[in-house]
């Protein structure tokens, strides 16, 4: 991501570590249900498996999956305009105005939009577990917020 708003008109960040974690879980859990789902039978306990739960097994590897895979849908997009925060459940769109500042508190996971009246919605996307990358993601994003005040208040934005 480039540093100044002229070069960079967009920003579009995805978590990186927990996308991979993630997969790889859900391809795990897929897997060991697979195969326990193809060696459920007969026991010599008694217990009479039917291809129906061997099949209910498999659902439900791919059930779990799903719900793993959640955690890589994070996603923050945004522009001169406003930014599109996407964490795992929920959606929400706000104007450049509506947000005063772009923040990564001390010891906190994610950053963070502070809103007025002292609220906030978590940046899932940008994990303190990426590092540089986080770093960067936030830079381009206060970058985009700095301009837009500056637009807004009517002065011209400064090139770094």
């Amino acid at each position: 991501m480039s540093a100044t708003v002229a070069q960079q008109q967009r920003v579009d960040v995805r978590p990186k570590k927990i996308r991979l974690v993630a997969w790889l879980c859900a391809l795990g859990l897929v897997a060991v249900f697979t195969v326990v789902g193809l060696l459920l039978g007969d026991t010599p306990t008694g217990v009479i498996f039917r291809p129906s739960d061997q099949v209910a097994m498999v659902v439900l590897g791919f059930l779990l999956a799903g719900g793993v895979l959640l955690l890589a849908r994070p996603r923050v997009t945004a522009d001169e305009h406003g930014v599109d925060v996407r964490n795992v459940v929920t959606s929400h769109h706000f104007d450049w105005a509506d947000v005063l500042h772009v923040s990564f508190p001390d010891g906190a996971s994610w950053a963070r939009l502070e809103l007025p009246e002292d609220e906030y919605v978590s940046l899932m996307a940008v994990q303190a577990v990426d590092r540089e990358h986080a770093v960067t993601a936030v830079r381009a994003l206060r970058a985009l917020h700095r301009a837009a005040q500056e637009e807004q208040d009517g002065t011209a934005p400064q090139q770094p």
